[in-house]
């Protein structure tokens, strides 16, 4: 016999546990007032009614079901697509473009509209040659021709009229609509059907508007100028270096120098020849020092000296290359043999300099004093006879 299988639990049993379980992990949550707090007790109980099933599990039923619904609309907005305003470009004749909304069905302005109405526009899609009139004689076949066109060929031969004078000038009316991009299918002469010049460009004719892009000169930036020149030069070139630098700057240098004095010396011939175009006064002087002693000296004059420069002061200047290499090593090596400073150096300057200042106050403060006083002379009325004149004194009684 099979075994028996075990009894299910009652439902309240169940009901009991889940109550049991949500009363552990709310503990103490069921008071506060707050938000997070009442959510999350919420999503607690929610989990443990569900027995244990998370929500989110059902997440990729939703995602395919949302994707679904996207797709649905993707697939009616192609099938109801809403027609987009059409733009033209500049010089482009409207009556060349279909109408969108007419393809639709949905065209109100009739012939009001800008755009065409003729579906076979788009079978078009060559544009008119510019080196082809149209109204050239074409090869048909008279086997193709009916009544109509036989007349009309007929009329033609027949009228003088109708007949056009042959001539190879192009209309200008023609040349114009083809420099401004004008000329199309819908394009017609102002002087009509019986214009007698060409509507058509001969083999090699050359626009205005691409002779002026021919002659425009080929723009290159800087950086592309650059490579160039660099790439010019080649792979034999020195490389510069501050050893290559210093010694192009002291030839430079020299070069400087020796330009100088060659123009000096060049200017000083041209002088003593009489030739004193490009020559300024201070170098006249210095050619000929005698130019300033033009006479005796009057009154007002001032007296000066000339003395000649050695040239000794120019041959001073020394140059010295630098080495990176050896001030980096001079500037961290650090020279212990002579006095080093005492690390309270700071301390006792200030202590000495508070001392000195001391000093110098109670110096002048007695110096003040002594000032101050006033000098008593004792022998000021030593050689003067005080009681002789003091009796020839007439002094009047005090009754009178």
């Amino acid at each position: 016999m099979p075994p028996k299988k075990a009894p299910a639990p009652s439902k309240k049993t169940e009901q009991k546990k889940k109550e049991k379980v949500i009363e552990d992990k709310t503990f103490g949550l069921k008071n506060k007032k707050g938000t997070k707090q009442q959510k999350f007790i919420q999503q607690v109980q929610k989990q443990v009614q569900a027995g244990g099933h998370h929500p989110r599990q059902d997440g990729d039923k939703r995602k395919e079901e949302k994707d679904k619904k996207l797709a649905d609309q993707r697939e009616m907005a192609m099938i109801f697509k809403p027609v987009q305003t059409q733009k033209v470009e500049k010089g482009t004749d409207p009556k060349s473009v279909v109408c969108a909304f007419f393809k639709q069905g949905t065209c109100t302005k009739g012939d009001k509209c800008k755009f065409s109405h003729d579906l076979s526009m788009e079978n078009r899609v060559e544009k008119r040659s510019i080196y082809v009139d149209m109204r050239d004689s074409e090869d048909d076949p008279m086997t193709n021709w009916d009544d109509a066109k036989l007349k009309e060929v007929i009329d033609k031969k027949m009228s003088n009229e109708k007949q056009r004078p042959t001539t190879d000038i192009i209309c200008k009316y023609f040349l114009e609509a083809v420099e401004k991009s004008k000329y199309g299918w819908f394009w017609e002469c102002p002087n009509g059907e019986k214009c007698i010049y060409r509507h058509a460009l001969p083999a090699g004719y050359v626009l205005k508007r691409d002779k002026k892009k021919e002659d425009k000169p080929s723009e290159i930036s800087l950086e592309d100028l650059i490579e160039k020149e660099r790439a010019a030069l080649g792979s034999q070139q020195t490389r510069v270096t501050l050893e290559t630098f210093l010694a192009w700057k002291k030839r430079k240098l020299q070069e400087k120098k020796d330009r100088l004095a060659a123009d000096e010396e060049r200017k000083k011939s041209d002088y003593s020849k009489g030739k004193q175009f490009g020559i300024s006064g201070r170098e006249m002087f210095s050619f000929n020092p005698d130019l300033v002693d033009d006479g005796p000296m009057e009154e007002g004059d001032a007296a000066f000296d000339i003395y000649n420069r050695e040239d000794d002061d120019d041959n001073a200047v020394e140059f010295k290359e630098l080495d990176l290499a050896a001030l980096s090593l001079a500037a961290q090596e650090v020279d212990g043999s002579g006095t080093i400073a005492s690390s309270t150096r700071l301390l006792d300057q200030a202590t000495e300099a508070a001392k000195t200042a001391a000093a110098e106050d109670a110096a002048a403060s007695t110096s003040n004093s002594a000032d101050t006083e006033p000098a008593i002379n004792k022998d000021l009325f030593a050689d003067m006879d005080l009681a002789g004149e003091l009796d020839d004194l007439d002094l009047d009684d005090e009754d009178d």
